[in-house]
């Protein structure tokens, strides 16, 4: 039945609702294989079957969810009891749901990275080892590199998102404003805001209007509402907490000119824990192949 092991989904489904929210998960990989929980990016994004290419799928069984109000998960008004601790206790029942009950791989990739330790910071006793990629702490520092230092590289930019906000936070504002029911709100607060972490590490950035469906704007407006709302953290709650992973072996992954969480982040990580190593990635961008082969040579 399962004779040909590859980024397939052989199990998907929904954990059953709570506080009016379905989690969809998918399993992808051997069925028999060691257990590997991973955490998307976002937040507003959603599991993918690409995501499998982070792991050896012939002897891993890696098991992602959508988290809440996003991808094919459903939720009765999606900003109801979504904050970043619920998140976290998806997580939890889900492996419940699936019956495991052993330590396991936890992964995840960018927004993914700091559900990934705050989950391992939450449950320790059953995460056996860590693999982070692309790492964003949620924190003071990576909020003040998109609303402040990221002007080294892309002042004009910058200017333009504040010029707009009308000398409010731009996370405030632009949450705002992608809340409305004007629908040219909702595009500017997707074009400047929304859209600038996705242009950063561009040479040729710049500001564009694209084209926008409500599966956009519902994940924009997710991006929006957590980063307004710092994440739903205490300021670096993580780094603060790490004392309770600092013996975890931890694997951190993150390119060298990552112009979206610039690399300092996933450096002060490796300095707070005992047993992490760190791999720099000699390339630019958010993510990306060369990334994506160094974490699978892994396994």
């Amino acid at each position: 039945m399962f004779g040909f092991f590859n980024n397939k989904v052989f199990d998907k489904g929904w954990l059953p609702r709570e506080e009016g929210h379905e989690i969809y998960y998918q399993q992808v990989g051997n069925p028999q294989g060691e257990p590997v929980l991973f955490f998307h990016g976002g937040p507003g994004g959603c599991c993918k079957l690409s995501h499998a290419d982070y792991f050896n799928v012939k002897k891993q069984r890696i098991i992602m969810f959508d988290q809440r109000g996003s991808g094919q998960s459903k939720a009765e008004d999606t900003f109801v009891f979504n904050d970043t601790k619920r998140l976290l206790k998806d997580a939890k029942r889900l492996l419940d749901h699936l019956n495991i009950k052993d330590k396991i791989t936890v992964a995840g990739v960018s927004w993914g990275s700091t559900l990934a330790l705050l989950f391992a910071e939450r449950y320790p006793n059953l995460v056996k080892e860590l693999y982070v990629y692309s790492i964003f702490l949620a924190n003071r520092d990576s909020m003040n590199w998109m609303l402040k230092d990221s002007s080294l590289f892309y002042p004009d930019l910058l200017e333009e998102i504040y010029s707009q906000s009308e000398g409010v936070n731009p996370y405030t504002y632009y949450a705002k404003l992608i809340f409305s029911e004007d629908l040219s709100s909702i595009q500017r607060a997707i074009k400047y805001m929304a859209n600038y972490e996705r242009i950063l590490g561009r040479t040729d950035a710049q500001f564009e209007d694209t084209r926008i469906d409500n599966d956009t704007i519902n994940s924009c407006r997710i991006a929006l509402y957590y980063a307004a709302n710092k994440y739903f953290l205490d300021d670096d709650e993580i780094l603060k907490n790490a004392d309770k992973i600092q013996d975890i072996p931890t694997f951190i992954f993150h390119n060298r000119l990552d112009m979206c969480c610039p690399l300092r982040g996933a450096w002060t990580l490796y300095r707070a824990l005992n047993n992490a190593k760190i791999e720099i990635i000699a390339d630019s961008g958010h993510g990306g192949k060369m990334l994506k082969k160094a974490v699978r040579k892994h396994f």
